[in-house]
């Protein structure tokens, strides 16, 4: 019978009912054995760990009969599935240390992308046709990037693309019409560009709607939350398969500032709240729960989806941009008149988009909150993973729910 060993030696005493584990590679993971679940932070400090160097002296590890690593000391004939390292387990650092800052918030998109050249690659930008996807999508677009410009209209991402090719007529650039607030469209969209494309480089989720009155998608689903959050999950589980055949590749989720004032929380979350009725709808707080849930599903998706080479990335494109986001909702329309002079313009906010879809000293990290070109420190809620967790069940149980025909496995 293998020896239990002390779980650490830090001042981060576990839970109650909790266990610290090592994978293969040093990383260390935390087992709530109340709920069967795993995560990589600690459950008191929210911190991730690693183990390095060799083992103690005396110590070997090997593979049992059950196909589980054990290690022995042969010194003293123990033998324990405690990795011993695990005392001297270190805290990861919240970046990689090899991340200098090189750009700001006066950075432009095209400045990123200065003496790039993104030919062979492809990109699917989202709402490409206007605002700071529009920035996003020319940037690339001029750079080489074979790039699909996915509207909800066709003709406006066609008028998108004619204004890019006055700057250079040779851009690769389609248009793909796709509606947000149908999970119909949205996979008939992901069929048409699979059929087309076998990879895709970038998956930029830009497209989003502020300030809307309660209304009712086709799917009959609050509209923010559709065409925010739970269209682009569904939109990135079906390209699953181009993104992996791309790898490494990359996608970006747009969220916001905003998502740190949110009525979400790992104990109130469920269907009806992330999908509220008329008589629970608050225009400001939609917008905002989307815009954490673009996070908490960023961070989800990267933990699922890091062994397939594919990073993910949410941003904050920056404070006052006077964008098309604020043209359903008149009050905002008349700030953003007033404080013209003092905003961001479209180009400098979509270079944190481009920023983290080309920056080669992102290649291999994944799960950055990026703002201003640089990764910073979302909220705490967009780190809770138990809250992550929760949201990525009930998102899909919600398409599964309202569009049976999903096509995503079950």
């Amino acid at each position: 019978m293998a020896a239990i060993l002390p779980d650490s030696d830090s001042e981060d005493e576990l839970p109650p009912g909790w266990e610290e584990r090592v994978t293969l590679d040093g990383s260390v993971y935390y087992v709530n054995h109340s709920n069967k679940e795993t995560q990589w932070t600690h459950p008191r400090t929210a911190k991730k760990k690693r183990v390095n160097g060799e083992l103690p002296f005396g110590w070997v590890k090997e593979v049992n009969e059950d196909g589980k690593i054990i290690y022995i000391d042969k010194e003293n004939g123990r033998t324990t599935y405690t990795d011993p390292r695990l005392a001297f387990a270190v805290e990861e650092k919240e970046f990689p240390m090899d991340i200098r800052q090189r750009f700001d918030s006066s950075t432009t998109a095209r400045q990123i992308l200065q003496g790039r050249d993104l030919s062979g690659k492809t990109a699917v930008v989202t709402g490409a046709n206007c605002g700071i996807g529009f920035e996003t999508a020319r940037a690339l677009a001029l750079h080489g990037c074979t790039v699909v410009f996915a509207c909800r209209s066709y003709e406006k991402g066609e008028e998108a693309i004619k204004k890019i090719k006055t700057e250079r007529q040779q851009v690769k650039c389609i248009t793909t019409e796709i509606d947000l607030g149908s999970f119909k469209s949205v996979q008939n969209f992901a069929t048409s560009f699979k059929k087309r494309f076998k990879t895709l480089d970038i998956l930029i989720l830009n497209a989003g709607v502020f300030g809307l009155p309660y209304t009712n998608t086709v799917d009959g689903l609050e509209t923010v939350i559709q065409v925010n959050h739970l269209s682009h999950v569904y939109l990135t589980l079906l390209l699953e398969e181009p993104l992996s055949k791309a790898a490494p590749s990359r996608v970006v989720v747009v969220s916001s500032e905003s998502h740190r004032y949110t009525n979400l929380s790992a104990d109130t979350v469920s269907e009806n709240v992330l999908s509220p009725t008329s008589s629970s709808y608050w225009s400001m707080m939609a917008y905002n729960n989307s815009k954490l849930c673009n996070i908490l599903f960023a961070n989800k998706l990267a933990q699922k989806w890091q062994s397939k080479g594919i990073c993910v990335y949410s941003l904050h494109p920056g404070n006052l941009i006077s964008s098309y986001l604020s043209r359903y909702w008149w009050p905002y329309r008349l700030f953003f008149a007033l404080v013209r002079p003092f905003t961001k313009s479209l180009e400098q906010a979509a270079s944190s988009t481009v920023y983290c879809a080309t920056a080669l000293e992102l290649e291999n990290v994944t799960a950055l909150y990026v703002n201003n070109c640089f990764p910073c420190n979302a909220s705490n809620l967009a780190r809770d993973e138990t809250l992550a967790a929760k949201v990525w069940d009930i998102s899909l149980a919600i398409i599964k729910k309202y569009f049976p025909d999903h096509g995503l496995p079950c």
